[in-house]
């Protein structure tokens, strides 16, 4: 089917006036603007320092040189899993398949970190997001200027209300001061073809200066029948007066992508790694829902007929920055998101009619959230005050359909008029956040010290619409969330650095929230009902030599008034969630990395995480104790490890790593668990410098899963289980087998 840029949301936004650039630390937006000047997609550079030197926080940062590398398409977050405490996993290879997508940092799961695209908030960026969207929406991928990754604490004013754990700040190229065209063609397995294009206008009177890019990709399932398509459009302006500016920009991004079947470790014993659903054979399916298996199965759980999702999102936003002297600098942000989503699921459990044993079950989504935050910084002598704040409302909506289906027609559309609803809410959520810090410099800048706090107010009414799903009003409230640091140079090469600090989770509306159980049951817990809060310590030394750089921490962090969302049921059946208070989690863990420069041309990389992530409280299920005291956390591994060697010549560079991950339980019992694997992966290329007209010419070649290992990856896809000792939840996704891709990469 024909896809198209739909002209209307992008109208409305334009007219609007909402776009983009937010409050972040000044040496990464620096990076990210820097970068621009090297294009979106030409050569790479040199292994860059990511050790953070001077901050008083665990902090990484990955700027274009790793992003290059990396396989067009492939998220952002796939490239950080080579960072300490860092634990990615998914079933495709570009990690972005947002079913399968999980990114934990020291224990701490995707939903209790907090993300920000130049300083505006992308929610926890889960499946069923209801207050944001996954940076593979955001923006493409070639646009994304650098990354930088707070393990422990992040910074006291990043707009998050789920940043329990660490956070991850995503920055945007900004245009480029030369008129010019840039591209990336790719080619490669399972019938890939992704295409992306950039338009610069240049620095014009030395005043303003932008871009457009377009991005199409389409690309088949690595098993199974069904594509992952997206077609994106980005934009971005800067325009300077005096020593302000006013930056603007404005994404779109339409993403369709069918899913692959969740599997059990009992199935993939009998069935196989290879396993997916039934499309194309309409008919087999029809004989599952009526029980007549074939070929190894013996549940109608085994395979379904197809699944997939589908969302819209359009994003902008406007910063003004002023300076008020040289010493006193305010930056305000405006910001819109409108996002439609739907997952699809062919269900045997709900009949279109007697004749047809199958109907399309659907979760269907839509948020519209407006924001402003406000950021000033003070240099007053030897401090450096900054203060803030940030606000938003959100409107969001979820329901659960039934679709009548007759046979194997296309459905990878939105749906409408279904023959039953089984529940419908309305979510309005508002935020308030405020903070204060002050760093102060001694000792001819030797040390640093900082100190701050934030406040934060959220507020969600639940509507009841449709069904028994519980409705009500919740408030997460904490007026003092402390954070303070400190940094000690000891020399010009070495570093000591401390940190503390306080955060809370707010309560979640929509899917995986409260308000996703019964009213019974969200009225029988509500007294117990908490927001999460930890509390992170971090101490650790940064060195810097000539041929080598890297750092080593230490960490500690308190969990308390842990939710636990149970599942009760198969996924596809979407009985109503049980969520319990675990009440603390304790989790301690060490941290290292290193850049080793062998040579000119040569580095090697190494990092390596323990971490121990442990339950410390019972919980009650009805009648019943639940015995999680002592046991470790689900997709929790204690060790990773990530090596990377790195060759860089006038024209010829490539990078081979390797990727251990450790042992990781999907049941709160910790009675079954996937095991420990190594991954490698290789990108190799040619930098054809310039051909005629066409400048910063590169041939790369990429090699995902290089000895094609046969692995677990995500876990808890539909959920966890207290137990599974026969091994029997679907709950986990198998990982991608080997994949090659080709891209040429130049200028006009």
């Amino acid at each position: 089917m024909q896809q198209r840029f739909p002209l209307k949301p992008l109208c409305l936004v334009v007219l609007q006036a909402l776009a983009c650039h937010a409050y972040a630390a000044a040496d990464a937006a620096d990076a990210a603007a820097d970068s621009s000047v090297a294009g979106a997609v030409v050569g790479p550079m040199q292994t860059v320092e990511i050790t953070g030197r001077g901050q008083s926080r665990q902090v990484q940062n990955i700027n274009k040189a790793d992003l290059a590398e990396a396989l067009p398409g492939t998220s952002p977050l796939k490239v950080l899993e080579k960072l300490p405490g860092v634990n990615f996993q998914s079933a495709d290879p570009f990690g972005a398949y947002e079913w399968s997508t999980r990114f934990s940092v020291r224990g701490f799961n995707q939903n209790q970190l907090g993300f920000t695209l130049d300083g505006v908030p992308l929610g926890d960026m889960s499946y069923g997001n209801n207050n944001g969207l996954h940076i593979s929406r955001a923006i493409s991928s070639e646009n994304v200027g650098n990354v930088t990754v707070s393990q422990g604490a992040g910074a006291v004013g990043t707009a998050s209300t789920s940043n329990l754990g660490g956070t991850v700040q995503f920055f945007t190229l900004n245009p480029s001061d030369t008129r010019g065209l840039t591209f990336a063609q790719t080619f490669g397995s399972d019938s890939t073809s992704r295409t992306f294009a950039r338009v610069d206008t240049g620095l014009i009177n030395n005043v303003v200066k932008a871009y457009i890019s377009g991005t199409r990709q389409r690309t088949d399932k690595t098993k199974g029948e069904g594509g992952q398509d997206q077609d994106q459009l980005n934009s971005k302006f800067v325009f300077n007066f005096g020593e302000n500016s006013l930056t603007g920009f404005l994404n779109y991004s339409d993403r369709r992508e069918v899913d692959y079947q969740d599997v059990s470790l009992e199935m993939v014993r009998r069935l196989g790694y290879g396993w997916d659903n039934y499309q194309p054979d309409w008919q087999r399916a029809v004989d599952a829902a009526r029980n007549k298996f074939t070929g190894g199965v013996n549940s109608q759980d085994d395979a379904y007929y197809s699944a997939g999702g589908l969302r819209k999102d359009t994003i902008g936003g406007l910063t003004l920055a002023l300076n008020f002297g040289p010493s006193v600098e305010l930056k305000t942000t405006i910001y819109h998101h409108d996002n439609d989503g739907q997952g699809h699921w062919y269900t045997p459990y709900v009949a279109t009619d007697a004749a047809n044993p199958i109907s399309l079950r659907t979760t269907e989504y839509s948020i519209g959230r407006d924001g402003v935050t406000s950021d000033l910084t003070w240099e007053l002598g030897n401090h450096t005050i900054t203060a803030g704040l940030w606000g938003e409302r959100s409107n969001h909506n979820v329901s659960r359909n039934y679709y009548k289906v007759t046979g194997p027609a296309d459905t990878m559309f939105f749906l409408s008029n279904p023959f039953r609803t089984d529940f419908k809410q309305n979510f309005v959520t508002t935020t308030s956040q405020y903070y204060v810090a002050d760093t102060i410099s001694a000792m001819d800048g030797k040390l640093k010290f900082n100190a701050g706090f934030k406040a934060m107010d959220v507020d969600i009414k639940a509507t009841n619409i449709i069904g028994t799903r519980a409705a009500g009003e919740l408030d997460a409230e904490k007026k003092f969330l402390p954070q303070a640091g400190v940094n000690y140079a000891i020399s010009a090469d070495d570093e000591v650095f401390a940190s503390a600090s306080k955060n809370m989770r707010a309560f979640q509306p929509g899917v995986s929230g409260p308000f996703s159980q019964t009213q019974a049951a969200y009225n029988a817990g509500i007294a117990k009902l908490k927001p999460e809060t930890s509390v992170n310590i971090d101490l650790g030394y940064r060195f810097k030599r000539a041929d080598i750089q890297g750092s080593v921490a230490v960490y500690n962090a308190r969990f308390d008034d842990r939710q636990l969302s149970v599942a009760t049921c198969a996924g596809i059946v979407g009985c109503p969630s049980t969520f319990v208070n675990v009440g603390k989690v304790d989790t301690k863990g060490l941290e290292a990395i290193a850049v080793w420069k062998l040579n000119r041309e040569i580095s090697w990389f190494n990092s390596y995480t323990f971490n121990d992530s442990k339950y410390k409280s019972n919980y009650q299920d009805g009648a019943n104790l639940v015995a999680v005291s002592g046991k470790q956390v689900v997709d929790a591994p204690r060790s990773l490890f990530n090596t990377e060697a790195s060759y860089e010549s006038g024209t010829w560079f490539a990078r081979v790593g390797g990727k251990y991950t450790g042992k990781r339980y999907y049941t709160y019992l910790n009675d079954a668990s996937v095991p420990s694997f190594w991954l490698a992966n290789l990108s190799a290329g040619y930098k054809l410098k310039s051909m005629g007209m066409l400048k910063d010419l590169s041939l790369q070649v990429n090699v995902t899963n290089l000895f094609d290992k046969q692995y677990i990856g995500s876990i808890g896809t539909n959920g966890f289980q207290a137990s599974d000792v026969n091994g029997t939840a679907q709950t986990l996704l198998t990982g991608a087998p080997r994949q090659v891709f080709v891209t040429l990469n130049g200028k006009l």
